[in-house]
C-alpha cells in the first residue's frame, strides 16, 4: 500500500484521472487490482499493462499491435507476384492466338488452288494459299537462296518444324527462276525447291531444266524479312540470303511476285518442290510455365517474408508492473 500527501497526491490523482480517461477509450487493455494507492481524497486501483509491440485482451490472447503494419513497400513488393500472374495469363490467350493462325495457314495450304490474280492487293489477300499458273521458264536468269535446309513435303509441320538443328539435316540451295505467265501476261519470280550444294550448277541437272509451256500450281508468298545479324545479298555474285523481290526483281526483269512450287509439280531431275514453311514460332507453353512458376515462388515468399510475419503474433513478453 502506498501513500501520498500534499502535492504529491494531487500529482497522483491528477494520474488516476488521466488513466481512468485512457482506459475508456481502449477496449484491448487489462485492468491489474495488484496495486492499489491511497490517496487522500479518492483510492486508485486501476493497473494498466502495455507492451512496445502487442497489446493482450482479457482472455490472455495476443493482437496485432496497428502500429507494425505491412507498410508502403510491404505492398509494392506485392506487385511482382501479381504482375507475373497477369503475364502468366497473358501468355496463355497469346498461345491460343499463336495454335489459331497455325491451323488457319495449314487450312489455306491445304486448300485447292485458285487462278492466280493480277493484282498486288488480291495476292497479299492469297498468303499461303495455292494458286495455278501456266507459262515458261527463263533458266538464264536463275537465283539461288541458301544456305536452306531441305523441307520433306509431307512431314509435320512442314518439314524439320522451324530448327536450323537436325541429325539428318540436308543443307542446300533454293533455285528462283523468272516465269512468264501467259494468261496474266506477266513475269513472276517462281522457287522451284531445293537442291543439295553439288547440283548448284544448272549443267549437273539438265534433266530439270525444262523449256516450253510448263502448268505450275506454287503458294503465294510475301517478301522476307532480313533477320539480325544476317548477311547482305551479294547480288553481283549472285549470292542470295534471304529473298528480297524488290532486289530480285531489279536484277531479273520479273514483278516482285513469288510463289513456292508445290510437291505435286516437282519436276523430275530438279529442285524438289513443296519447301513452303507454315511452322510459326510458338513458345508460349515455356512462358506461360516461367511467369506462373515467378508468381507462386515470389507469391510464398512475399507472405512468408512480409504479411506473416507482420501479422501474426509474437511472444507474450513479461507484464512490468508499475
Amino acid at each position: 500500500m502506498l501513500g501520498f500527501k500534499g502535492k504529491s497526491a494531487r500529482i497522483v490523482i491528477s494520474a488516476h484521472s488521466l488513466l481512468r480517461w485512457t482506459l475508456q477509450q481502449s477496449q484491448n487493455v487489462v485492468q491489474h487490482p495488484h496495486i492499489i494507492c491511497m490517496c487522500k481524497h479518492k483510492p486508485l486501483s486501476y493497473r494498466t499493462v502495455y507492451t512496445s509491440a502487442i497489446r493482450y485482451n482479457a482472455s490472455g490472447a495476443a493482437t496485432a499491435d496497428p502500429k507494425k503494419k505491412i507498410g508502403a513497400m510491404g505492398y509494392f513488393l506485392l506487385i511482382i507476384p501479381v504482375a507475373a500472374l497477369g503475364l502468366g495469363t497473358w501468355q496463355v490467350q497469346r498461345r491460343k492466338w499463336k495454335l489459331g493462325l497455325i491451323k488457319q495457314l495449314e487450312d489455306r495450304t491445304n486448300a485447292a488452288p485458285v487462278a492466280m490474280p493480277v493484282t498486288h492487293q488480291e495476292l497479299e489477300e492469297l498468303e499461303y494459299m495455292k494458286v495455278k499458273v501456266r507459262g515458261t521458264f527463263d533458266h538464264s536468269k536463275e537465283l539461288y537462296v541458301g544456305p536452306r535446309q531441305q523441307v520433306i513435303p509431307g512431314s509435320a509441320g512442314g518439314g524439320h518444324g522451324g530448327s536450323m538443328i537436325s541429325t539428318k539435316a540436308r543443307f542446300g540451295y533454293h533455285v528462283i527462276t523468272p516465269f512468264h505467265c501467259i494468261d496474266q501476261g506477266v513475269t513472276i519470280l517462281v522457287n522451284r525447291g531445293w537442291i543439295p550444294r553439288n547440283l548448284l550448277n544448272p549443267a549437273t541437272r539438265t534433266g530439270g531444266q525444262v523449256g516450253g509451256e510448263n502448268e505450275l500450281v506454287g503458294v503465294v508468298k510475301m517478301t522476307e524479312k532480313r533477320a539480325p545479324f544476317m548477311a547482305k545479298n551479294d547480288v553481283a555474285r549472285n549470292q542470295w540470303f534471304y529473298c528480297d523481290f524488290d532486289e530480285m526483281s531489279q536484277v531479273t526483269g520479273a514483278e516482285p511476285i513469288l510463289i513456292d512450287v508445290a510437291a505435286e509439280s516437282t519436276t523430275p531431275g530438279g529442285p524438289v518442290g513443296g519447301q513452303t514453311r507454315v511452322t510459326l514460332r510458338n513458345e508460349h507453353l515455356q512462358y506461360i510455365i516461367t511467369w506462373y512458376g515467378l508468381s507462386i515462388a515470389t507469391g510464398l515468399l512475399w507472405y512468408t517474408g512480409i504479411f506473416k510475419k507482420k501479422s501474426g503474433a509474437s511472444t507474450r513478453p513479461p507484464v512490468r508492473h508499475i
